[in-house]
């Protein structure tokens, strides 16, 4: 039988009371993209809050959850980050379902909240919170990366990015609304978070569909089963505008890149270089229907290279970020970004540069056009209207 333990605590003046018991063997199960991990209901996990967000309350909402049995949790959390080598992004997944399972949104979202960043602050992460005039709770996160379409505060000079903006509606006016920090000092959250996405977890397999994606080129066509999966959407669901050092380098899932590499790469085996990249240029462009972002989405939103796979419209960001991708793997030759006032396409740099190029650090790079336009261009060929439009590289990469 299962040992019991109780706990009562109450903050006189603030409504603010627990009362539970609890099985000390108990264990919360998390659903993580398919992986069920386990993680310890401490006496941590029964806090409630049930009065209006103030510096005063979550002040004490920290102080009696920090004497607490939290540590169990936290070390179940940065076992598993480690184990499975999550990138920070990915971590504050696992940590969104482990507040959810602790502390449902919908049934009491200040606490939700709560949890969120007390998880992220006690595993390290610079984290805090801020109150609104009229008493929302706004979870920030210091980061030094070039984040585009959520707000942000600076304080001592380090950017502290939202990370629950989206929770909003697009109504809210977050800038008029003066915004209070609570400044609670966790010692252990130190470290800057980072939006870099370098590996995706190993989504189960169960969980894929194939999508067939086909396209025409030299007037065959070429068909593809590709494995998707709605969990990858999933775990980019509130990803914001990043820098495209950062975009540029998202990679496919284990399972997707099995179903469609080793095919792309097998279908340019016999072509030379100039021809393989302008296959893959070609499937870029025409496999996927056009769409703007603000069309689809109402603002600008930058797909990672599964998601472009996945979603029927995508937009001249996705489609660069695809083609970099697939050049990247399967031919490995350097690339540049380069950025318009209102488009962005990549160049390649061959052994011989080839019709239009970039000049870029004393090299030639050709114009490799990944988007739809009004003219089928081939490789070395832009659009009349980019020839004279001024650019800059937005990334640059060298194999290593």
């Amino acid at each position: 039988m299962a040992k019991k333990a109780y706990i009562l605590l109450i903050v006189l003046g603030l409504q603010f009371v627990t009362l539970f018991s609890y099985a000390d063997d108990k264990t919360l199960k998390i659903d993580y993209y398919g992986d069920t991990i386990e993680i310890p209901a401490t006496t941590a996990t029964l806090i409630s809050y049930n009065v209006q967000p103030s510096k005063a309350s979550v002040q004490d909402f920290y102080n009696i959850i920090n004497d607490l049995d939290y540590q169990p949790i936290i070390t179940s959390l940065l076992q598993y980050k480690e184990k499975r080598q999550l990138n920070d992004w990915l971590y504050y997944q696992l940590i969104r379902k482990t507040a959810q399972a602790i502390a449902p949104k919908a049934d009491n979202y200040p606490r939700y909240t709560l949890y969120k960043w007390f998880l992220l602050a006690k595993s390290g992460y610079d984290a805090t919170l801020a109150i609104s005039e009229d008493n929302q709770l706004f979870f920030y996160v210091h980061c030094d990366e070039n984040i585009y379409d959520i707000p942000y505060y600076m304080s001592h000079g380090k950017q502290y990015v939202c990370l629950n903006r989206h929770d909003y509606a697009a109504t809210y006016n977050l800038q008029q609304k003066g915004l209070f920090a609570t400044d609670i000092i966790v010692p252990e959250a130190t470290k800057a978070f980072s939006y870099r996405v370098t590996q995706l977890p190993d989504f189960t397999p169960q969980r894929y569909t194939e999508k067939d994606i086909q396209f025409n080129y030299n007037n065959r066509l070429y068909h593809f089963k590709v494995k998707m999966s709605n969990e990858v959407q999933t775990a980019f669901n509130n990803y914001p505008v990043v820098d495209y050092a950062s975009y540029f380098n998202i990679p496919l899932s284990h399972t997707t890149y099995s179903s469609l590499i080793p095919v792309l790469k097998e279908a340019v085996a016999g072509m030379k270089q100039k021809n393989g990249i302008d296959y893959l240029m070609q499937f870029t462009r025409n496999a996927f229907l056009y769409e703007d972002d603000q069309q689809s989405y109402g603002k600008e939103k930058r797909m990672s290279p599964e998601q472009t796979l996945f979603n029927t419209y995508s937009d001249c960001d996705d489609r660069a970020a695809l083609f970099f991708y697939l050049v990247k793997e399967i031919y490995n030759v350097p690339m540049i970004a380069v950025l318009y006032p209102t488009h962005i396409t990549v160049a390649v740099k061959f052994d011989k540069p080839l019709g239009r190029t970039i000049e870029y650090k004393g090299q030639q790079y050709t114009i490799c056009e990944p988007t739809p336009q009004v003219q089928n261009l081939r490789v070395g060929q832009s659009a009349p209207e980019f020839k004279n439009m001024s650019y800059q590289i937005a990334f640059e990469y060298t194999p290593q």
